[in-house]
């Protein structure tokens, strides 16, 4: 353990940028699981590589910009990987620490309210780093836009930028279905263990396998301008958005049923409240109004609505976290609707797939 250490240190030693790519081929294949927190991995530094090797003779100002940014992302990485591994054993101020006994804490500790002064200090300082890192690409996608680089690669960027906000997603999710309690504790333990390993190491396989899916619906949905009051245009999404993705496709077959992921995929794919979805019905109904448009939504309800949103990361995330504290407000009040969102259900249903794979794996052998 203590060589990993040695070499956790000397990762992230170097602010030299020109040493940030000159690495054997054995440490380009690094993976995040061995050394913490990685400021780039292999394909975002050859995405990175490429670009600003081109910035260098046609953008000198911005390219000092953007090895500044990556210094300062590198530096940020190495203070937060000094802080004690959240999958380890240690003996801190406030007495030992194991990765079970962080499991055990989060589970049993049900709170309500915000969860920040309960998570461990490398939790929090790892959302900051990724918040900056999301930022910075975010910003290397404009600047490969300004550029005049090949669709593809500005597009890459993009994904890249909206793949880790989906790991600020995930670690939400991961915390709402810690605290429900109709959850087994068997799968909370595993739901646990996840949050440590993204806390850890700030990448998650299930983000991987949902991103591309969520990005897609959420580009489904974009396309289509649902009648609101009838909320005509619900089955045409749904079919549409069935034909994207097998994954999403038995979610849907499997869940739809239910109440809560009817309500919920009904305020994702409208954009507005349970509460704006029942007063707008009974404001058309009573008004004699078959449906309405996006554009009309605010007015009918008196208050400004962003009903809709485009592409961006924050748009997504933004509308995500509205619908997560409404979902947490009618829970904690034993409100009706949707206590949960379309994520939450969504991202359960797909470790509970992957975990009965794994066993049915395990039992072929």
């Amino acid at each position: 353990m203590e060589a990993q250490k040695q070499d956790l240190t000397s990762e992230f030693v170097s602010v030299d940028i020109s040493e940030f790519f000159d690495q054997t081929e054995k440490s380009a294949q690094t993976q995040p699981s061995d050394y913490g927190i990685v400021v780039l991995t292999p394909k975002q530094r050859e995405m990175y590589k490429h670009l600003i090797e081109k910035a260098q003779t046609e953008n000198p100002e911005k390219y000092e910009v953007f090895q500044h940014r990556m210094r300062d992302l590198q530096e940020l990485a190495k203070a937060i990987a000094n802080f004690p591994s959240l999958l380890e054993r240690h003996n801190l101020l406030g007495g030992e620490r194991t990765p079970q006994s962080l499991i055990d804490s989060l589970i049993e500790h049900q709170t309500e309210g915000d969860y920040t002064l309960q998570l461990p200090s490398k939790a929090t300082l790892g959302k900051g780093f990724l918040v900056a890192k999301i930022h910075t690409f975010s910003s290397l996608t404009k600047f490969s836009k300004a550029l005049g680089e090949p669709e593809e690669v500005t597009l890459e960027f993009q994904t890249e930028t909206n793949s880790m906000m989906f790991s600020l997603l995930a670690e939400d999710v991961y915390l709402n279905l810690i605290h429900d309690n109709s959850i087994p504790r068997e799968f909370k333990d595993e739901l646990a263990n996840s949050l440590l390993l993204l806390w850890e190491h700030r990448s998650d396989q299930n983000v991987q396998d949902i991103a591309p899916t969520l990005l897609k619906i959420w580009t489904a949905r974009r396309k289509l301008a649902p009648a609101f009051g009838t909320m005509m245009g619900t089955s045409e999404l749904l079919l549409l958005s069935m034909q994207l993705d097998d994954q999403w496709t038995h979610f849907i077959k499997a869940k739809l049923g239910d109440t809560g992921v009817a309500q919920a995929m009904e305020e994702f794919l409208f954009g507005i409240s349970h509460e704006q979805i029942l007063q707008l019905k009974d404001i058309l109904r009573t008004k004699g109004i078959p449906a309405i448009g996006r554009d009309e939504v605010s007015k009918f309800l008196g208050v400004h609505i962003k009903a809709d949103a485009g592409l961006d990361y924050r748009d997504f995330y933004s509308m995500y976290t509205l619908r997560r504290d409404n979902a947490r407000v009618r829970a904690r009040m034993g409100l009706s609707g949707p206590h949960k969102t379309i994520e939450d259900y969504f991202i359960h249903f797909v470790m509970e797939q992957n975990k009965e794979k794994q066993n049915n794996d395990s039992f072929a052998k």
